[in-house]
């Protein structure tokens, strides 16, 4: 997640690292959601379709429905973000780095339960 904030430039007007950074901030994002999942769950999605992994970061309570949906909004991106067909957006830019973020927290929560 250190990685992806130090990279990510919402003002640049080339965003010429949005992409990496976004990227970044997505593969921050799997990896709290398999840490959350792992603590709680003893499992983790192995799923080749990362949204899979929604359905078991549901389960996780109190907080893991909210988890998923954040998950969701961040892979929904995963695909612009890693292939670059098209463009990652400012605002792209912010929810992947927001997203990421929250889930990096509340895996850190749940692993402090």
């Amino acid at each position: 997640m250190d990685v992806a904030k130090l990279t990510a430039d919402e003002r640049d007007p080339n965003l010429e690292y949005a992409a990496v950074a976004a990227s970044v901030a997505i593969l921050a994002g799997i990896a709290a959601a398999d840490a959350a999942c792992c603590q709680v769950l003893s499992k983790r999605s192995r799923s080749e379709n990362h949204h899979d992994a929604e359905v078991l970061l549901a389960k996780i309570t109190p907080g893991g429905k909210q988890a998923a949906k954040q998950f969701r909004q961040l892979i929904d991106i995963k695909d612009t973000a890693h292939y670059g067909f098209i463009s990652i957006t400012a605002a792209q830019l912010k929810r992947a780095l927001r997203q990421a973020e929250q889930l990096v927290e509340f895996a850190e929560r749940v692993r402090l339960r």
